[in-house]
Protein backbone atom coordinates (compact mmCIF):
# COMPACT_ATOMS: atom_id res chain seq x y z
CA UNK A 1 0.00 0.00 0.00
CA UNK A 2 1.64 3.21 -1.19
CA UNK A 3 -0.48 5.66 0.79
CA UNK A 4 -1.79 5.50 4.37
CA UNK A 5 -5.16 3.81 4.66
CA UNK A 6 -6.63 6.85 6.42
CA UNK A 7 -5.83 9.08 3.41
CA UNK A 8 -8.10 7.06 1.14
CA UNK A 9 -11.35 8.90 0.18
CA UNK A 10 -13.29 5.86 1.36
CA UNK A 11 -11.94 6.48 4.87
CA UNK A 12 -13.47 9.96 4.78
CA UNK A 13 -16.80 8.56 3.58
CA UNK A 14 -16.77 6.05 6.43
CA UNK A 15 -16.22 8.91 8.88
CA UNK A 16 -19.34 10.50 7.47
CA UNK A 17 -21.17 7.23 7.84
CA UNK A 18 -20.09 7.07 11.47
CA UNK A 19 -21.42 10.58 12.10
CA UNK A 20 -24.73 9.64 10.49
CA UNK A 21 -25.21 6.27 12.20
CA UNK A 22 -24.11 7.52 15.61
CA UNK A 23 -27.48 9.27 15.86
CA UNK A 24 -29.44 6.11 14.98
CA UNK A 25 -30.28 3.27 17.34
CA UNK A 26 -30.12 -0.36 16.24
CA UNK A 27 -33.78 -0.70 17.23
CA UNK A 28 -34.59 1.75 14.45
CA UNK A 29 -32.43 -0.15 11.99
CA UNK A 30 -34.35 -3.35 12.75
CA UNK A 31 -37.67 -1.52 12.45
CA UNK A 32 -36.68 -0.08 9.07
CA UNK A 33 -35.21 -3.31 7.66
CA UNK A 34 -37.68 -6.09 8.40
CA UNK A 35 -35.41 -8.69 6.79
CA UNK A 36 -32.29 -7.38 8.53
CA UNK A 37 -31.28 -10.81 9.82
CA UNK A 38 -31.40 -12.23 6.29
CA UNK A 39 -29.35 -9.32 4.93
CA UNK A 40 -26.66 -9.48 7.59
CA UNK A 41 -26.08 -13.17 8.25
CA UNK A 42 -24.55 -16.09 6.43
CA UNK A 43 -24.16 -19.84 6.91
CA UNK A 44 -21.06 -21.86 6.15
CA UNK A 45 -21.50 -25.60 6.59
CA UNK A 46 -22.68 -25.99 10.19
CA UNK A 47 -21.93 -22.44 11.33
CA UNK A 48 -24.31 -19.48 11.27
CA UNK A 49 -22.79 -16.01 11.60
CA UNK A 50 -25.29 -13.29 12.48
CA UNK A 51 -23.87 -9.77 12.30
CA UNK A 52 -27.23 -7.99 12.10
CA UNK A 53 -26.84 -6.56 15.62
CA UNK A 54 -24.24 -4.06 14.49
CA UNK A 55 -24.43 -0.32 13.84
CA UNK A 56 -24.32 -0.44 10.06
CA UNK A 57 -26.43 -0.34 6.93
CA UNK A 58 -25.85 -1.43 3.34
CA UNK A 59 -23.96 1.75 2.51
CA UNK A 60 -21.61 1.17 5.45
CA UNK A 61 -21.01 -2.40 4.37
CA UNK A 62 -20.38 -1.35 0.79
CA UNK A 63 -17.82 1.25 1.86
CA UNK A 64 -16.04 -1.21 4.15
CA UNK A 65 -15.81 -3.75 1.35
CA UNK A 66 -14.38 -1.04 -0.93
CA UNK A 67 -11.81 -0.26 1.79
CA UNK A 68 -10.69 -3.90 1.78
CA UNK A 69 -10.51 -3.90 -2.00
CA UNK A 70 -8.50 -0.67 -2.07
CA UNK A 71 -6.10 -2.15 0.49
CA UNK A 72 -5.34 -5.01 -1.92
CA UNK A 73 -6.80 -7.75 0.23
CA UNK A 74 -7.62 -9.87 -2.85
CA UNK A 75 -3.99 -10.01 -3.91
CA UNK A 76 -2.75 -10.47 -0.36
CA UNK A 77 -4.95 -13.56 0.02
CA UNK A 78 -3.57 -14.97 -3.22
CA UNK A 79 0.01 -14.21 -2.18
CA UNK A 80 -0.37 -16.00 1.15
CA UNK A 81 -1.99 -19.12 -0.30
CA UNK A 82 0.58 -19.25 -3.11
CA UNK A 83 3.43 -19.25 -0.60
CA UNK A 84 4.95 -15.85 -1.30
CA UNK A 85 7.14 -14.36 1.42
CA UNK A 86 4.54 -12.06 2.92
CA UNK A 87 6.30 -12.10 6.31
CA UNK A 88 8.75 -9.55 4.95
CA UNK A 89 10.57 -8.57 8.14
CA UNK A 90 11.60 -12.20 8.67
CA UNK A 91 11.75 -12.99 4.92
CA UNK A 92 9.40 -15.97 5.27
CA UNK A 93 6.32 -17.36 3.65
CA UNK A 94 3.24 -17.89 5.82
CA UNK A 95 2.02 -21.42 5.20
CA UNK A 96 0.12 -22.70 8.22
CA UNK A 97 -2.86 -23.08 5.89
CA UNK A 98 -0.90 -25.76 3.98
CA UNK A 99 -0.90 -27.93 7.10
CA UNK A 100 -4.64 -28.57 6.73
CA UNK A 101 -4.67 -29.21 2.98
CA UNK A 102 -5.73 -32.75 1.93
CA UNK A 103 -2.84 -35.19 1.66
CA UNK A 104 -3.27 -35.53 -2.12
CA UNK A 105 -2.91 -31.78 -2.64
CA UNK A 106 0.00 -30.01 -4.27
CA UNK A 107 1.54 -26.71 -3.23
CA UNK A 108 4.78 -25.72 -4.91
CA UNK A 109 6.64 -23.03 -3.00
CA UNK A 110 9.85 -21.70 -4.53
CA UNK A 111 10.22 -24.82 -6.64
CA UNK A 112 9.39 -27.40 -3.96
CA UNK A 113 6.12 -29.18 -3.32
CA UNK A 114 5.79 -28.92 0.47
CA UNK A 115 2.81 -31.28 0.86
CA UNK A 116 4.97 -34.46 0.93
CA UNK A 117 6.96 -32.95 3.82
CA UNK A 118 3.75 -32.24 5.70
CA UNK A 119 2.39 -35.72 5.00
CA UNK A 120 5.63 -37.34 6.19
CA UNK A 121 5.49 -35.59 9.55
CA UNK A 122 1.75 -36.13 9.89
CA UNK A 123 2.16 -39.88 9.26
CA UNK A 124 4.84 -39.98 11.94
CA UNK A 125 2.41 -38.21 14.29
CA UNK A 126 -0.32 -40.73 13.46
CA UNK A 127 1.99 -43.68 14.07
CA UNK A 128 3.16 -42.30 17.42
CA UNK A 129 -0.30 -41.31 18.65
CA UNK A 130 -1.82 -44.67 17.70
CA UNK A 131 0.94 -46.49 19.59
CA UNK A 132 0.28 -44.34 22.65
CA UNK A 133 -3.50 -44.76 22.46
CA UNK A 134 -3.24 -48.52 21.92
CA UNK A 135 -0.77 -49.07 24.77
CA UNK A 136 2.06 -50.16 22.45
CA UNK A 137 4.46 -47.33 23.27
CA UNK A 138 5.98 -48.24 26.63
CA UNK A 139 8.07 -46.35 29.13
CA UNK A 140 11.59 -47.44 30.09
CA UNK A 141 10.21 -49.83 32.72
CA UNK A 142 7.75 -51.34 30.20
CA UNK A 143 4.73 -49.56 31.64
CA UNK A 144 1.97 -48.28 29.35
CA UNK A 145 1.84 -44.52 29.05
CA UNK A 146 -0.86 -42.89 31.16
CA UNK A 147 0.25 -39.25 31.43
CA UNK A 148 1.29 -36.94 28.57
CA UNK A 149 2.76 -33.60 29.61
CA UNK A 150 3.09 -30.82 27.03
CA UNK A 151 5.88 -28.36 27.93
CA UNK A 152 5.74 -25.15 25.87
CA UNK A 153 4.74 -21.53 26.07
CA UNK A 154 2.76 -19.11 23.91
CA UNK A 155 1.67 -20.77 20.70
CA UNK A 156 3.32 -24.02 21.81
CA UNK A 157 0.93 -24.17 24.76
CA UNK A 158 -2.19 -22.06 24.24
CA UNK A 159 -3.34 -23.70 21.01
CA UNK A 160 -2.90 -27.37 21.98
CA UNK A 161 -4.32 -26.76 25.45
CA UNK A 162 -7.33 -24.93 24.07
CA UNK A 163 -8.14 -27.67 21.54
CA UNK A 164 -7.67 -30.61 23.92
CA UNK A 165 -9.95 -28.92 26.43
CA UNK A 166 -12.48 -27.88 23.78
CA UNK A 167 -12.75 -31.41 22.38
CA UNK A 168 -12.92 -33.13 25.76
CA UNK A 169 -15.85 -35.25 24.52
CA UNK A 170 -13.49 -36.81 21.95
CA UNK A 171 -10.51 -37.35 24.25
CA UNK A 172 -9.31 -40.86 25.10
CA UNK A 173 -10.46 -41.35 28.74
CA UNK A 174 -7.61 -43.76 29.50
CA UNK A 175 -4.99 -41.06 29.07
CA UNK A 176 -4.41 -37.92 31.15
CA UNK A 177 -3.14 -34.74 29.52
CA UNK A 178 -1.26 -31.96 31.27
CA UNK A 179 0.13 -28.60 30.13
CA UNK A 180 3.05 -26.69 31.61
CA UNK A 181 4.01 -23.24 30.37
CA UNK A 182 4.88 -20.91 33.24
CA UNK A 183 8.50 -20.68 34.33
CA UNK A 184 7.13 -20.37 37.88
CA UNK A 185 8.03 -23.78 39.32
CA UNK A 186 4.59 -24.10 40.85
CA UNK A 187 3.15 -24.72 37.39
CA UNK A 188 5.37 -27.73 36.76
CA UNK A 189 5.25 -28.75 40.41
CA UNK A 190 1.49 -29.20 40.46
CA UNK A 191 1.80 -31.61 37.52
CA UNK A 192 4.71 -33.61 38.93
CA UNK A 193 2.68 -34.22 42.07
CA UNK A 194 -0.02 -35.98 40.00
CA UNK A 195 2.05 -38.21 37.73
CA UNK A 196 4.22 -41.33 37.90
CA UNK A 197 7.67 -41.33 36.23
CA UNK A 198 7.17 -44.82 34.84
CA UNK A 199 4.06 -44.06 32.79
CA UNK A 200 4.69 -40.44 31.77
CA UNK A 201 6.07 -38.87 28.62
CA UNK A 202 6.98 -35.20 28.19
CA UNK A 203 6.47 -33.44 24.86
CA UNK A 204 8.80 -30.45 24.72
CA UNK A 205 7.58 -27.94 22.16
CA UNK A 206 9.84 -25.08 21.08
CA UNK A 207 10.31 -23.75 17.57
CA UNK A 208 13.98 -22.85 18.13
CA UNK A 209 14.57 -25.11 21.13
CA UNK A 210 16.08 -22.10 22.88
CA UNK A 211 12.97 -20.73 24.62
CA UNK A 212 14.17 -20.08 28.16
CA UNK A 213 10.96 -20.92 30.01
CA UNK A 214 10.35 -24.12 28.07
CA UNK A 215 13.91 -25.42 28.36
CA UNK A 216 14.08 -24.73 32.08
CA UNK A 217 10.86 -26.65 32.66
CA UNK A 218 12.13 -29.45 30.44
CA UNK A 219 15.43 -29.64 32.34
CA UNK A 220 13.57 -29.77 35.65
CA UNK A 221 11.32 -32.56 34.34
CA UNK A 222 14.41 -34.42 33.10
CA UNK A 223 16.06 -34.11 36.53
CA UNK A 224 12.83 -35.33 38.17
CA UNK A 225 12.82 -38.43 35.95
CA UNK A 226 16.55 -39.04 36.40
CA UNK A 227 16.15 -39.01 40.17
CA UNK A 228 13.76 -41.93 39.80
CA UNK A 229 15.24 -43.83 36.85
CA UNK A 230 18.94 -43.15 37.50
CA UNK A 231 19.99 -43.39 33.84
CA UNK A 232 19.90 -40.66 31.20
CA UNK A 233 19.28 -43.21 28.43
CA UNK A 234 16.17 -44.39 30.25
CA UNK A 235 15.05 -40.80 30.80
CA UNK A 236 15.37 -40.02 27.09
CA UNK A 237 12.73 -42.63 26.30
CA UNK A 238 10.22 -40.47 28.14
CA UNK A 239 10.93 -37.30 26.13
CA UNK A 240 9.56 -36.16 22.77
CA UNK A 241 10.60 -32.94 21.00
CA UNK A 242 8.66 -30.80 18.56
CA UNK A 243 10.89 -28.21 16.94
CA UNK A 244 12.34 -26.63 13.80
CA UNK A 245 15.86 -27.24 15.09
CA UNK A 246 16.42 -30.99 15.25
CA UNK A 247 20.11 -30.61 16.18
CA UNK A 248 19.25 -28.51 19.24
CA UNK A 249 16.80 -31.17 20.45
CA UNK A 250 19.40 -33.93 19.96
CA UNK A 251 21.94 -31.86 21.87
CA UNK A 252 19.43 -31.53 24.70
CA UNK A 253 19.37 -35.33 24.96
CA UNK A 254 16.31 -36.37 22.97
CA UNK A 255 16.82 -39.21 20.49
CA UNK A 256 16.36 -38.45 16.82
CA UNK A 257 13.45 -40.87 16.37
CA UNK A 258 11.56 -38.99 19.10
CA UNK A 259 11.81 -35.63 17.35
CA UNK A 260 8.94 -34.22 15.29
CA UNK A 261 9.82 -31.36 12.96
CA UNK A 262 7.94 -28.34 11.75
CA UNK A 263 9.16 -25.46 9.63
CA UNK A 264 10.12 -21.80 9.77
CA UNK A 265 7.08 -20.90 7.67
CA UNK A 266 4.81 -21.97 10.55
CA UNK A 267 4.30 -19.14 13.04
CA UNK A 268 4.10 -20.20 16.67
CA UNK A 269 0.60 -18.85 17.28
CA UNK A 270 -0.61 -20.59 14.10
CA UNK A 271 1.19 -23.88 14.71
CA UNK A 272 -1.37 -26.18 16.35
CA UNK A 273 -2.09 -27.70 12.91
CA UNK A 274 1.52 -28.94 12.73
CA UNK A 275 3.46 -31.35 14.92
CA UNK A 276 2.86 -28.81 17.69
CA UNK A 277 -0.57 -30.46 17.75
CA UNK A 278 0.96 -33.87 18.54
CA UNK A 279 -0.69 -33.89 21.96
CA UNK A 280 -4.00 -33.05 20.26
CA UNK A 281 -3.69 -36.10 18.02
CA UNK A 282 -2.77 -38.26 21.02
CA UNK A 283 -5.85 -36.95 22.80
CA UNK A 284 -8.52 -37.21 20.08
CA UNK A 285 -7.02 -39.74 17.66
CA UNK A 286 -6.35 -39.74 13.93
CA UNK A 287 -9.94 -39.49 12.66
CA UNK A 288 -10.94 -36.56 14.84
CA UNK A 289 -7.67 -34.76 14.14
CA UNK A 290 -8.19 -35.14 10.41
CA UNK A 291 -11.76 -33.84 10.81
CA UNK A 292 -10.29 -30.88 12.69
CA UNK A 293 -7.95 -30.14 9.78
CA UNK A 294 -10.78 -30.59 7.28
CA UNK A 295 -12.89 -27.97 9.04
CA UNK A 296 -10.09 -25.44 8.88
CA UNK A 297 -9.47 -26.28 5.22
CA UNK A 298 -13.16 -25.70 4.44
CA UNK A 299 -12.92 -22.22 5.98
CA UNK A 300 -9.74 -21.55 3.98
CA UNK A 301 -11.60 -22.48 0.79
CA UNK A 302 -14.46 -20.18 1.71
CA UNK A 303 -12.02 -17.35 2.50
CA UNK A 304 -10.33 -17.68 -0.89
CA UNK A 305 -13.46 -17.97 -2.99
CA UNK A 306 -16.35 -16.04 -1.40
CA UNK A 307 -16.95 -12.42 -2.44
CA UNK A 308 -16.12 -9.97 0.33
CA UNK A 309 -19.82 -9.20 0.88
CA UNK A 310 -20.36 -12.87 1.79
CA UNK A 311 -16.93 -13.71 3.16
CA UNK A 312 -17.11 -14.52 6.88
CA UNK A 313 -13.49 -13.73 7.89
CA UNK A 314 -13.48 -10.55 5.83
CA UNK A 315 -16.80 -9.35 7.23
CA UNK A 316 -15.67 -9.92 10.83
CA UNK A 317 -12.43 -8.10 10.02
CA UNK A 318 -14.29 -5.15 8.53
CA UNK A 319 -16.67 -4.92 11.48
CA UNK A 320 -13.67 -4.83 13.79
CA UNK A 321 -12.10 -2.02 11.77
CA UNK A 322 -15.43 -0.16 11.75
CA UNK A 323 -15.47 -0.06 15.56
CA UNK A 324 -11.74 0.25 16.23
CA UNK A 325 -11.02 3.03 13.75
CA UNK A 326 -14.27 4.96 13.49
CA UNK A 327 -15.99 4.48 16.86
CA UNK A 328 -12.66 4.36 18.75
CA UNK A 329 -13.64 1.18 20.61
CA UNK A 330 -10.37 -0.33 21.80
CA UNK A 331 -11.51 -3.64 23.24
CA UNK A 332 -13.36 -6.75 22.10
CA UNK A 333 -14.88 -9.53 24.17
CA UNK A 334 -14.91 -13.19 23.11
CA UNK A 335 -17.77 -14.91 24.92
CA UNK A 336 -18.08 -18.65 24.28
CA UNK A 337 -21.22 -20.28 25.66
CA UNK A 338 -19.55 -23.64 26.16
CA UNK A 339 -17.41 -24.32 29.19
CA UNK A 340 -14.97 -26.45 27.17
CA UNK A 341 -14.03 -23.31 25.21
CA UNK A 342 -12.82 -21.49 28.30
CA UNK A 343 -9.30 -21.18 26.87
CA UNK A 344 -10.50 -19.78 23.53
CA UNK A 345 -10.37 -16.10 24.64
CA UNK A 346 -6.75 -16.50 25.77
CA UNK A 347 -5.85 -18.29 22.54
CA UNK A 348 -7.41 -15.55 20.40
CA UNK A 349 -5.82 -12.93 22.64
CA UNK A 350 -2.38 -14.10 21.55
CA UNK A 351 -3.39 -14.67 17.94
CA UNK A 352 -4.82 -11.17 17.56
CA UNK A 353 -2.70 -9.00 19.85
CA UNK A 354 0.65 -10.57 18.94
CA UNK A 355 -0.21 -10.43 15.24
CA UNK A 356 -1.67 -6.94 14.92
CA UNK A 357 -0.38 -5.16 17.99
CA UNK A 358 1.86 -3.02 15.79
CA UNK A 359 2.47 0.73 15.48
CA UNK A 360 4.65 0.73 12.35
CA UNK A 361 3.31 0.18 8.84
CA UNK A 362 4.84 -1.98 6.11
CA UNK A 363 6.87 0.98 4.87
CA UNK A 364 8.40 1.52 8.33
CA UNK A 365 6.34 4.61 9.20
CA UNK A 366 4.71 5.16 12.57
CA UNK A 367 0.94 5.03 12.17
CA UNK A 368 -1.63 7.37 13.66
CA UNK A 369 -4.65 5.05 13.73
CA UNK A 370 -5.62 2.23 16.07
CA UNK A 371 -4.75 -1.35 15.22
CA UNK A 372 -5.41 -4.48 17.31
CA UNK A 373 -8.00 -4.25 20.09
CA UNK A 374 -7.54 -5.68 23.57
CA UNK A 375 -9.01 -9.20 23.36
CA UNK A 376 -10.46 -10.78 26.47
CA UNK A 377 -13.37 -12.92 27.60
CA UNK A 378 -14.84 -15.67 29.72
CA UNK A 379 -17.38 -18.41 29.11
CA UNK A 380 -21.05 -17.59 29.59
CA UNK A 381 -22.84 -17.71 31.89
CA UNK A 382 -19.98 -17.07 34.33
CA UNK A 383 -19.25 -13.73 32.70
CA UNK A 384 -22.84 -12.63 33.17
CA UNK A 385 -22.24 -12.64 36.92
CA UNK A 386 -18.91 -10.86 36.60
CA UNK A 387 -18.34 -8.23 33.90
CA UNK A 388 -21.55 -8.10 31.86
CA UNK A 389 -22.69 -5.16 34.00
CA UNK A 390 -19.99 -3.11 32.29
CA UNK A 391 -20.94 -4.48 28.87
CA UNK A 392 -24.56 -3.39 29.38
CA UNK A 393 -24.24 -0.09 31.22
CA UNK A 394 -20.57 0.85 31.44
CA UNK A 395 -19.09 3.99 29.94
CA UNK A 396 -16.90 1.87 27.66
CA UNK A 397 -18.67 0.22 24.74
CA UNK A 398 -17.12 -3.15 23.99
CA UNK A 399 -18.15 -5.07 20.86
CA UNK A 400 -18.54 -8.75 21.61
CA UNK A 401 -18.56 -12.06 19.75
CA UNK A 402 -21.00 -14.56 21.24
CA UNK A 403 -20.17 -18.15 20.31
CA UNK A 404 -22.76 -20.86 20.97
CA UNK A 405 -23.77 -24.39 20.00
CA UNK A 406 -27.19 -25.78 19.23
CA UNK A 407 -26.33 -29.19 20.66
CA UNK A 408 -24.74 -29.96 24.01
CA UNK A 409 -23.11 -33.16 25.21
CA UNK A 410 -25.59 -33.61 28.06
CA UNK A 411 -28.74 -32.03 26.66
CA UNK A 412 -31.03 -34.58 28.28
CA UNK A 413 -30.69 -32.75 31.61
CA UNK A 414 -32.14 -29.50 30.28
CA UNK A 415 -29.00 -27.42 30.77
CA UNK A 416 -28.58 -26.63 27.07
CA UNK A 417 -31.94 -24.91 26.78
CA UNK A 418 -31.20 -22.73 29.80
CA UNK A 419 -27.71 -21.93 28.50
CA UNK A 420 -29.02 -20.94 25.07
CA UNK A 421 -31.83 -18.88 26.56
CA UNK A 422 -29.13 -16.71 28.16
CA UNK A 423 -27.08 -16.78 24.94
CA UNK A 424 -29.95 -15.43 22.86
CA UNK A 425 -31.17 -13.03 25.54
CA UNK A 426 -27.83 -11.31 26.10
CA UNK A 427 -27.31 -10.26 22.48
CA UNK A 428 -30.91 -9.05 22.29
CA UNK A 429 -30.53 -7.09 25.55
CA UNK A 430 -27.31 -5.47 24.37
CA UNK A 431 -29.04 -4.42 21.18
CA UNK A 432 -32.44 -3.15 22.38
CA UNK A 433 -31.61 -2.03 25.93
CA UNK A 434 -34.49 -0.71 28.04
CA UNK A 435 -35.99 2.74 27.52
CA UNK A 436 -37.13 5.20 30.18
CA UNK A 437 -40.79 4.55 29.33
CA UNK A 438 -40.28 0.80 29.60
CA UNK A 439 -38.70 1.22 33.04
CA UNK A 440 -41.53 3.49 34.17
CA UNK A 441 -44.13 0.89 33.13
CA UNK A 442 -42.16 -1.76 34.95
CA UNK A 443 -41.98 0.35 38.11
CA UNK A 444 -45.73 0.96 38.00
CA UNK A 445 -46.16 -2.72 38.82
CA UNK A 446 -44.18 -2.36 42.06
CA UNK A 447 -45.21 -1.10 45.50
CA UNK A 448 -42.40 1.47 45.59
CA UNK A 449 -43.24 5.06 46.50
CA UNK A 450 -43.07 7.76 43.84
CA UNK A 451 -39.88 9.08 45.40
CA UNK A 452 -38.32 5.62 45.32
CA UNK A 453 -39.37 5.18 41.71
CA UNK A 454 -37.77 8.48 40.73
CA UNK A 455 -34.61 7.53 42.55
CA UNK A 456 -34.21 4.11 40.94
CA UNK A 457 -35.44 5.06 37.46
CA UNK A 458 -32.11 6.16 35.87
CA UNK A 459 -30.29 3.13 37.27
CA UNK A 460 -32.57 0.70 35.44
CA UNK A 461 -32.32 2.34 32.00
CA UNK A 462 -30.19 0.50 29.47
CA UNK A 463 -29.38 2.50 26.36
CA UNK A 464 -28.54 -0.66 24.41
CA UNK A 465 -27.05 -0.19 20.95
CA UNK A 466 -24.11 -2.35 22.00
CA UNK A 467 -22.77 -4.24 18.96
CA UNK A 468 -22.48 -8.02 18.95
CA UNK A 469 -21.78 -10.82 16.50
CA UNK A 470 -23.46 -14.15 17.08
CA UNK A 471 -21.67 -17.30 15.90
CA UNK A 472 -23.94 -20.32 16.31
CA UNK A 473 -22.63 -23.79 15.47
CA UNK A 474 -24.49 -27.08 15.28
CA UNK A 475 -22.20 -28.68 17.89
CA UNK A 476 -18.68 -28.47 19.28
CA UNK A 477 -17.12 -31.05 16.96
CA UNK A 478 -13.53 -31.29 15.65
CA UNK A 479 -14.68 -30.14 12.21
CA UNK A 480 -16.60 -27.13 13.52
CA UNK A 481 -13.78 -26.14 15.87
CA UNK A 482 -11.33 -26.24 12.96
CA UNK A 483 -13.63 -23.92 11.02
CA UNK A 484 -14.00 -21.57 13.97
CA UNK A 485 -10.25 -21.21 14.59
CA UNK A 486 -9.51 -20.68 10.89
CA UNK A 487 -12.29 -18.07 10.78
CA UNK A 488 -10.47 -15.98 13.37
CA UNK A 489 -7.04 -16.62 11.85
CA UNK A 490 -8.15 -15.25 8.50
CA UNK A 491 -10.01 -12.37 10.14
CA UNK A 492 -6.78 -11.30 11.86
CA UNK A 493 -4.82 -11.58 8.61
CA UNK A 494 -7.41 -9.47 6.76
CA UNK A 495 -7.26 -6.70 9.34
CA UNK A 496 -3.48 -6.60 9.15
CA UNK A 497 -3.61 -6.12 5.40
CA UNK A 498 -6.13 -3.28 5.64
CA UNK A 499 -4.08 -1.61 8.38
CA UNK A 500 -0.97 -2.02 6.20
CA UNK A 501 1.02 -3.81 8.91
CA UNK A 502 2.91 -7.11 9.06
CA UNK A 503 0.84 -9.58 11.07
CA UNK A 504 3.27 -12.50 11.20
CA UNK A 505 6.25 -11.17 13.13
CA UNK A 506 6.44 -10.33 16.85
CA UNK A 507 9.49 -8.18 17.42
CA UNK A 508 7.82 -6.56 20.40
CA UNK A 509 8.48 -9.60 22.60
CA UNK A 510 12.24 -9.57 21.99
CA UNK A 511 13.26 -6.60 24.16
CA UNK A 512 11.82 -8.08 27.34
CA UNK A 513 13.62 -11.38 26.69
CA UNK A 514 16.94 -9.61 26.16
CA UNK A 515 16.64 -7.50 29.30
CA UNK A 516 15.56 -10.54 31.32
CA UNK A 517 18.78 -12.31 30.31
CA UNK A 518 20.89 -9.41 31.58
CA UNK A 519 18.94 -9.13 34.83
CA UNK A 520 19.20 -12.92 35.33
CA UNK A 521 22.99 -12.58 35.37
CA UNK A 522 22.65 -9.96 38.12
CA UNK A 523 20.35 -12.19 40.16
CA UNK A 524 22.57 -15.25 39.81
CA UNK A 525 25.65 -13.27 40.85
CA UNK A 526 23.68 -11.32 43.46
CA UNK A 527 25.00 -8.07 42.08
CA UNK A 528 23.20 -4.79 42.61
CA UNK A 529 23.28 -3.01 39.24
CA UNK A 530 24.14 0.66 39.19
CA UNK A 531 23.21 1.42 35.59
CA UNK A 532 19.48 0.62 35.79
CA UNK A 533 16.68 3.07 36.42
CA UNK A 534 15.93 3.70 40.10
CA UNK A 535 12.73 1.64 40.01
CA UNK A 536 14.33 -1.53 38.61
CA UNK A 537 17.32 -1.13 40.93
CA UNK A 538 15.06 -0.61 43.95
CA UNK A 539 12.97 -3.68 43.11
CA UNK A 540 16.07 -5.87 42.82
CA UNK A 541 17.46 -4.53 46.10
CA UNK A 542 14.16 -5.36 47.83
CA UNK A 543 14.35 -8.86 46.37
CA UNK A 544 17.86 -9.38 47.77
CA UNK A 545 16.87 -8.14 51.23
CA UNK A 546 13.91 -10.48 51.45
CA UNK A 547 15.81 -13.38 49.94
CA UNK A 548 18.35 -13.22 52.76
CA UNK A 549 15.58 -13.49 55.39
CA UNK A 550 14.72 -17.09 54.38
Amino acid sequence: MEKPVYSDPIWTLLKEQHAFLSAIHMRDLFDKEKDRFKQYSLTIDNILIDFSKNILNQETLSLLVKLATQAGLDKAIQDMFQGKRINATENRAVLHHALRMPENSKLVVEGQDIIPLINQTRNKMINFSEQIRNGIWLGSTQKKIKHIVNIGIGGSDLGPKMVVEALAAYVDPILDFHFVSNVDVHDLGRVLEKINPENTIFIVVSKTFTTQETLLNAKTAWAWLYKYLGDHKLVSKHFIAVTCDVNAAVKFGISDENIFQFWEWVGGRYSLWSAVGLIIMCAIGKKSFMDFLAGAYAMDQHFQSAPFTKNAPVLLALLGIWYINFFDYKSQAILPYHNNLRYLPAYLQQADMESNGKSVDQQGNYISYNTAPVIWGEPGTNGQHAFYQLLHQGTQIIPADFIGFAQGNFSEYGHQEILLSHFFAQTRAMMIGKTENEVKLELEETILSNREKEMILPHKIFYGNRPTNTILCSALTPYNLGMLIALYEQKIFSQGIIWNIYSFDQWGVELGKKLAGKILENLQQQKIPKDYDSSTQGLIEFYYKNLSKN
